[in-house]
């Protein structure tokens, strides 16, 4: 006889150990169990829902629901085909033929979309990847996500889009009329958020909208940051009123399920204006824009400085740069890069002391005044060097002293005595040749 799904279910309810939760998917997977695995990925899948709040436990047994008539409700729900009083009267059907150890541990579970056993869908496709069973992977909700910059610096060339990294909470907003009230939000995580109805309730109203399933990528921003995350996953007395969506991507829902874009880049933000003209005259929802330079050349780097120093003025996190030509992937990729505000000024080396530890007998810092923006600094610059610099640059210390070296840093900071200085100060490069020489 085969094994039932909700008796899987129980045994993996009964360990918390993951090497056994694994065992038991295995077996379940070497067993054949499609019927149980196409339950695990309808409740595991974040784009697969039913559109119900509440689904009843049952307290008597019927006669028992075949799966097949399961998955026809589930798929009438999905669809919603199935609304309000007319789902909940054949859910409540449903129940009642079948037996409670059937409806309470498993197509409940489903139509709540929780398993309540432990078991993601990292989980099962792990299994599934060491057995070579493709065929039981749950797809995973995945984003794009940026790499750091500062450890891709070639990448940080050619031409390039810039937009300010904002200070919130990263925001999935799926549009589909498949979905509930057409209009759904996730982390990037794929937790589902229903604190910024104001926001879905307007994309909902509008049928232009609502024409073409997409996926809407951004920030949920506020007056408060720290505000903002106490209204995220509230319950009750929400007030998230102030939140707006700040926009940077769209994707069409269906390349988002298949995990790329046609679009490039560049192509995408035009999508995306067009896109969001419905929502003009609403100021809950903007649009990030973007700037378009070519590192390559000496315009593109002034235009980068004046966006940084912009950024920093304006109290944003940080910049992205992306690269105008990349498709939209959902993964974390190099074409998109995250890079903290920074300022760059130029110092005179006063004196350059030696290392310790590893880099005894080698440079250590190069201590550094000089005058920038009203506000005389001095500070130690430790960072910033290879070691292939601290080499070069100890032996011929001397001739270092007196030269103008220019500094990046996160911002000029003041000390308690109210002189100035950098935080994380790092070297960048020599300006001059000779003493004193300005290039």
């Amino acid at each position: 006889m085969r094994t039932q799904p909700q008796e899987i279910i129980a045994r993996l309810e009964a360990d918390n150990s993951r090497l056994a939760k694994e065992a038991i998917l295995a077996e379940a997977m070497n067993e054949g169990l499609d019927e149980f695995f196409e339950g695990v990925r309808m409740a595991l899948d974040k784009l697969y829902t039913f559109g119900v709040k509440q689904v009843p436990e049952a307290t008597e047994d019927g006669q028992g629901l075949a799966w097949p008539v399961f998955t026809e409700l589930a798929q009438k729900l999905y669809s919603r085909e199935l609304t309000g009083h007319a789902a909940q009267d054949a859910i409540k059907l449903a129940m009642g033929v079948a037996t409670v150890e059937q409806w309470n541990g498993f197509y409940r579970r489903i139509l709540i979309k929780d398993l309540r056993c432990g078991v993601s869908e990292k989980t099962v496709n792990n299994v599934a990847k060491k057995l070579k069973k493709d065929k039981y992977n749950v797809p995973v909700f995945e984003c794009m996500l940026a790499h750091d910059s500062a450890k891709h610096q070639k990448k940080v060339s050619g031409k390039v889009c810039l937009d300010k990294k904002l200070d919130g909470v990263r925001v999935l907003t799926v549009i589909d009329s498949a979905m509930e009230n057409g209009v759904s939000q996730f982390t990037r995580n794929g937790k589902v958020l229903k604190n910024f109805t104001h926001i879905t309730n307007f994309i909902a109203s509008k049928p232009e909208a609502l024409a073409r399933p997409m996926v809407l990528d951004g920030e949920i921003v506020s007056n408060s940051f720290q505000d903002l995350m106490k209204q995220v996953h509230r319950k009750d007395n929400v007030n998230a009123d102030d939140a707006v969506l700040q926009l940077f991507d769209i994707i069409p829902l269906s390349e988002f399920k298949q995990g790329k874009s046609v679009l490039n880049q560049r192509q995408r933000h035009v999508l995306l204006e067009e896109y969001c003209k419905v929502f003009d005259g609403f100021s809950n929802i903007q649009v990030i824009p973007k700037v378009e330079v070519d590192l390559d050349t000496e315009e593109g780097q002034t235009k980068f400085k004046e966006f940084n120093k912009e950024a920093i003025e304006q109290g944003y996190e940080g910049i992205m740069i992306k690269d105008p030509k990349a498709k939209y992937e959902c993964k974390r990729s190099t074409a998109w890069l995250k890079q903290k505000p920074f300022i760059e000024v130029t110092l005179e080396v006063k004196n350059v002391e030696e290392g310790t530890g590893r880099n005894e007998g080698r440079l250590g810092a190069l201590v550094c005044s000089g005058r920038d923006d009203g506000k005389e600094i001095t500070v130690n610059v430790g960072s910033g060097f290879s070691d292939s610099d601290r080499d070069t640059f100890w032996p011929v210390r001397d001739t270092i002293i007196g030269q103008l070296v220019e500094v990046r840093a996160d911002a000029v900071t003041q000390n308690q005595d109210g002189s100035w200085s950098l935080r994380f100060p790092r070297f960048k490069t020599f300006r001059g040749f000779e003493v004193g020489e300005k290039i």
